[in-house]
């Protein structure tokens, strides 16, 4: 126990990890967020920076499987090119939006699991089929923000204004 710690004394030696959840209101639903230390939350960031390339592929495959067949009747005058490892759709590669839709997949993964289970659970194992499966992906969003504006709060809403 550090020195800081003891200077507060033993019940707040006891219960110092409740002084760092917060919460918020959806939809007349209560959701209490830890607020993760500096360390936790760069890890999280480093997590996130890994890309799992057989998900990306997964996912291109997902979103060009319908080009395949059909690549030699594609009017290029409607922006579509073929390269080497991608397609693009009028300037738009196939490529990157399967990595950003892996990027925020997990992304919103992350951000769920600082929601704090009842007594007995554990998001320790979620996945994000798991949230797709209960949430629709405007309300992920929305529970995204919400525990992005709890754990760090924009400066109006520290100021009260």
């Amino acid at each position: 126990m550090s020195n800081l710690v003891e200077a507060f004394g033993k019940k707040f030696a006891e219960n110092k990890d409740l002084i760092r959840i917060r919460s918020f209101e959806l939809a007349g639903n209560t959701f209490k967020v830890k607020i993760p230390l500096t360390s936790e939350y760069e890890s999280m960031l480093e997590r996130m920076r890994i890309i799992d390339d057989v998900k990306v592929t997964e996912y291109y495959k997902e979103l060009t499987k319908n080009f395949d067949s059909s690549k030699e009747s594609i009017n290029k005058d409607l922006g579509i090119i073929f390269e080497e490892n991608d397609i693009k759709i009028q300037g738009r590669s196939m490529m990157d939006t399967a990595k950003n839709k892996y990027l925020t997949e997990y992304r919103i993964l992350e951000m769920i699991k600082l929601l704090v289970p009842e007594e007995g659970y554990s998001l320790d194992d979620l996945t994000y089929l798991e949230i797709d499966e209960l949430f629709p992906f405007s309300i992920q969003l929305e529970l995204i923000e919400k525990i992005g504006n709890v754990i760090s709060p924009a400066y109006k809403d520290t100021r009260g204004k």
